[in-house]
């Protein structure tokens, strides 16, 4: 991860932490159109955030233990 977006995993991390969110919601407040800006597909893959199905919910993204573990080192 680059120091430019450090910052911005360990935000969309906390935000997502605050609640899982729709997969909808995320796309739409975390949308960009710039290729070095990946930032919540950089917490996928890195396993900080991850996709699951809800019943009567559909796709939902969700903190992962490893995105909790982020937090906590970085006092969040």
């Amino acid at each position: 991860m680059s120091e430019t977006t450090d910052p911005l995993v360990l935000d969309f991390v906390e935000w997502v932490a605050r609640e899982p969110r729709a997969y909808a919601e995320v796309i739409a407040t975390w949308k960009t159109s710039c290729p070095r800006l990946t930032i919540w597909e950089d917490a996928t893959e890195r396993g900080y955030v991850s996709r699951e199905t809800l019943p009567g919910h559909g796709l939902i993204i969700a903190v992962t233990e490893d995105g909790e573990k982020l937090l906590r080192a970085n006092g969040r």
